[in-house]
């Protein structure tokens, strides 16, 4: 069984030989420390830094190496949405969102091109798509080979409606003053999602990864009641299509997303990442979606994976797959990325751990 047959096994929420690795991102930054550690790869300190989510060549190309070096199940490539730095801290998208590098090196947005329903008018986003924009994850699809599993990132109608608006304090205002504006947004960003789908469909990708955090640690974002009316129906569209087009489909949240769980499952996802470890019990969530749907990562990217030791990665990789792995639906990862923050040895650690101790038997 090869690395993309194991990630796919596992999504369908079957048993494969052991349990697969994924990551929903290792940026930019990560991955040249991560080759530096395995390869002696020379620092570049000028590219220790995240440039507004772009992956330059030489990136993909370490990240192929990595992939290979470590044997990697899978690998998580993003496409361009034409950012343009206009300064050391400012970037505009093609769609006129303007962003702040924050003082981790995050595009943060602050101002957007819709303020009213009227600025929707005729704002269609995928008329800015372009087959180039798609020359990163070619590359990395061509580069696997079928060998392992290629998801695309994609950013769900929540997060790109409140890129749009500048910011997600102005979109959290519309719910409750503006929804008709609520659901335009949600519906130009579905398509823009529909017509990414059908460019990693015909690209031969094997799924999408739709991120965008509902929650933070205690509870929704927004209420229960307001994900069902605003987002819970054009996620069900983007799954659906990417079904109808031979992917499967992931969804990214931070926090405690017990309160919607069962509308996730219920949605049609495959795998639900990352069941974070600081507010979601992997062996509660495993128990309640058994058989329903695949549960992903829970190894602690705050803490453990920064601050901890090799042996202490080991043994909570252990510890996880022990509660989590049996019965199979199950993908080990970290509790959001790789980030710059996240020691490279303990994340070669956490691989190698799921490797030795996640065979199946």
């Amino acid at each position: 069984m090869n690395s993309r047959d194991r990630i796919l096994k596992a999504l369908k929420k079957e048993i494969p030989d052991r349990v697969p690795t994924f990551e929903l991102l290792i940026d930019e930054a990560s991955i040249i420390k991560l080759a530096g550690f395995l390869f002696d790869e020379p620092l570049d300190e000028a590219r220790i830094k995240t440039r507004f989510g772009e992956e330059s060549r030489h990136t993909l190309e370490l990240h192929l190496r990595l992939a290979e070096s470590l044997d990697l199940d899978s690998i998580t490539t993003v496409f361009s949405t034409g950012i343009d730095t206009t300064d050391d801290n400012i970037a505009i998208d093609r769609f006129g969102t303007k962003y702040r590098l924050s003082e981790h090196g995050q595009p943060l947005p602050f101002e957007g091109p819709v303020n009213t329903i009227e600025d929707t008018r005729g704002f269609d986003m995928t008329r800015y798509l372009k087959k180039d924009d798609f020359d990163g994850p070619s590359y990395i699809v061509s580069g696997v080979h079928k060998k392992r599993a290629v998801f695309l990132l994609l950013a769900d109608p929540f997060k790109l409606s409140w890129k749009l608006r500048g910011g997600m304090e102005n979109l959290l205002f519309d719910y409750a003053l503006e929804p008709r504006l609520v659901h335009r947004l949600a519906a130009i960003t579905t398509e823009f999602n529909l017509a990414a789908i059908d460019y990693a469909a015909s690209l031969g990708m094997d799924a999408i990864a739709v991120e965008g955090d509902l929650a933070g640690s205690t509870a929704l974002i927004m209420s229960p009641d307001d994900f069902k009316e605003y987002i819970k129906p054009y996620l069900k569209k983007i799954v659906d299509h990417a079904h109808s087009r031979g992917l499967l489909a992931v969804k990214h949240s931070d926090g405690n997303i017990w309160s919607i769980l069962d509308d996730l499952v219920e949605i049609g996802f495959d795998g639900i990442h990352p069941i974070q470890p600081q507010c979601m019990d992997i062996g509660e969530v495993k128990k309640h979606t058994a058989g329903r749907v695949c549960i992903i990562g829970n190894i602690d990217c705050q803490e453990l994976l920064p601050g901890g030791t090799p042996e202490e990665v080991d043994k909570v990789v252990r510890e996880t797959m022990d509660i989590a792995a049996p019965g199979g639906g199950y993908i080990i990862s970290s509790s959001n990325s790789i980030h710059p923050g996240v020691r490279p040895e303990n994340y070669v650690a956490m691989v190698r751990a799921a490797h030795s101790h996640g065979i199946y038997k």
